[in-house]
């Protein structure tokens, strides 16, 4: 399944009538440059997952980290790492639900 349909399919999963009311998903762009993701797992059987942030820096223009702490999945990585951080949440909720 291509990342955006299952980023959108795990979105209605969970939404609950409360939780989809706040900003739960939010993509922005960094200006070095790069993107940002923050996920909020606050309503899912996850949200107490803390992960420290790890950050894999190759060089200024290859690199991405990740944390998970405050109920929120957040990543960030060069201007092409886009899918690649959004399927390290997709990775993260597969492995743990697959447990």
């Amino acid at each position: 399944m291509e990342i955006l349909q299952w980023i959108q399919e795990w979105f209605k999963d969970n939404c609950d009538g409360d939780w989809e009311k706040a900003e739960v998903i939010q993509i922005t762009t960094l200006d070095t440059p790069g993107w940002e993701v923050e996920i909020d797992i606050s309503k899912t059987s996850i949200a107490n997952l803390e992960i420290k942030w790890i950050l894999n820096e190759i060089n200024r223009q290859d690199w991405y980290g990740v944390k998970v702490e405050n109920s929120k999945f957040l990543a960030a990585g060069d201007a092409g790492k886009l899918i690649f951080l959004l399927d390290l949440f997709k990775q993260m909720i597969d492995k743990i639900e697959n447990e």
